[in-house]
C-alpha cells in the first residue's frame, strides 16, 4: 500500500564492540493470529524460558513494507533487526510479539483497496494486539515498541489502555509532512517542490488534491493514496506523546540519516518526563555503524543481519518491560 513513499524513504535514505545475541535454542516461538473484519493479520510470539508469566513487548515495524523481523524487499538484503531484538528480550525473560502488518507478507491478505486505508487502521491493528496480548494469562505487563513510523501508531495505540509502558525506536517527532518535506527539498528542483508543497498544504487542510501531479510525484502522491496521507498528516508525534499516562522511554541513534536528534528532543519536549536514550553511532534499523564518516559506512547495517542491534537498545526496552 505504501511502496511509494517507502520507495523514496529508502532512497533518501563511534564504533562499539557488541556480541551477537543469538536465539536461544529453547526459546519457545508460536504463531498468533489477529482477526480483523477484512481478514488475519499473523504475529510471531516468543516466549523466554526463564519466566512463568514473563512481560511482554508488543513490537511493531516501521514503513512501508517491512516486515515482522523489520526486512523490506525495496533493500538488497536482510537486517533481521527485529527478530534480532525479539531474541535479545527473550534471553532476559521479557516475551515478545512481532506481526506482519495487513498488506505485507504472511498478512497480505488482510489489505483491502489502498483508497480506503487510512493511518488509523494500523493504530485500530496495534490496538488489537495489545488488547490481546493483555488478556493472554501466559504473559503480565504489555509494554509497546514502535520502530520508525511504528512509533508513532504505537503512541496512539498506548492512548487506549492496557498498555504499562511504551518506547519510541527512532521515530519522528514531527509530523509526517514536515519530513516528508524536508526529505523532498535536496531530491527536487524548485519547480516540482513548490508543486509539492502545494499537494501537502492541501492534503494538511484534510482535502484531495485534484490538480494534475507530476510524474515524479506519482508515486508519493496519487489519488488512491491521498486519503490515507489525510488521515496520517493530522496526528503531531510530539502532541501525541503528551497524551500519554505511561511511563515512555525515547531511543535515538546519532548516526539515523532518516530520523534525527532533533525528532528525539521534539518527542521530550511533547513528554518533559520521558527517558531519552542517546546512542551514539546507531543508525536507523538499530545497529552500531563502523564508520559514521559516510552515509554508505552507515547504511552497510540496513543489508547486514550479522550486525547486532546496539546494546543500549536492548537496554531501554528491556528497562521499560522490567522496571526496578
Amino acid at each position: 500500500m505504501q511502496i511509494g513513499r517507502s520507495e523514496f524513504l529508502a532512497m533518501t535514505g563511534g564504533a562499539a564492540a557488541a556480541c551477537a545475541l543469538p536465539l536461544p535454542a529453547f526459546a519457545a516461538e508460536s504463531d498468533m493470529v489477529l482477526h480483523t473484519s477484512t481478514g488475519a493479520i499473523y504475529g510471531t510470539l516468543m516466549m523466554p524460558p526463564s519466566a512463568k508469566i514473563p512481560p511482554v513487548v508488543l513490537i511493531i515495524a516501521g514503513s512501508g513494507p517491512t516486515d515482522r523481523d523489520g526486512n523490506s524487499p525495496l533493500l538488497p538484503g536482510k537486517n533481521d533487526a527485529l527478530k534480532l531484538l525479539a531474541s535479545a528480550l527473550s534471553s532476559r525473560g521479557i516475551a515478545s510479539l512481532r506481526f506482519d502488518k495487513r498488506g505485507i507478507a504472511a498478512s497480505a491478505a488482510a489489505m483491502t483497496a489502498e483508497k480506503d486505508i487510512r493511518f488509523d487502521t494500523y493504530i485500530d491493528d496495534a490496538a488489537g494486539w495489545a488488547a490481546m496480548l493483555a488478556r493472554d494469562r501466559r504473559l503480565s505487563r504489555v509494554t509497546i515498541a514502535g520502530h520508525s513510523e511504528g512509533s508513532l501508531i504505537g503512541m496512539i495505540a498506548a492512548q487506549r489502555g492496557g498498555v504499562a509502558s511504551y518506547v519510541s525506536l527512532e521515530g519522528a517527532g514531527r509530523p509526517a509532512s514536515t519530513v516528508i518535506r524536508e526529505q523532498l527539498r535536496p531530491a527536487l528542483t524548485p519547480e516540482l517542490l513548490a508543486q509539492a508543497d502545494t499537494i501537502i498544504a492541501q492534503l494538511n487542510a484534510g482535502k484531495v488534491y485534484t490538480g494534475a501531479i507530476p510524474a515524479e510525484l506519482q508515486s508519493l502522491f496519487h489519488a488512491s493514496i491521498q486519503p490515507y496521507l489525510i488521515s496520517w498528516f493530522k496526528y503531531d508525534p510530539a502532541v501525541e506523546i503528551g497524551k500519554l499516562k505511561i511511563p515512555a522511554t525515547i531511543v535515538q541513534g546519532t548516526a539515523d540519516v532518516q530520523v534525527t536528534m532533533s525528532d528525539a528532543q521534539a518527542l521530550k519536549s511533547g513528554d518533559p518526563g520521558a527517558s531519552l536514550v542517546v546512542v551514539p553511532g546507531m543508525n536507523h534499523v538499530l545497529k552500531i555503524s563502523p564508520d559514521v564518516s559516510s552515509q554508505a559506512a552507515i547504511l552497510v547495517g540496513y543489508t547486514n543481519p550479522k550486525l547486532p542491534v546496539a546494546p543500549q537498545v536492548i537496554d531501554a526496552v528491556a528497562s521499560a518491560a522490567k522496571p526496578r
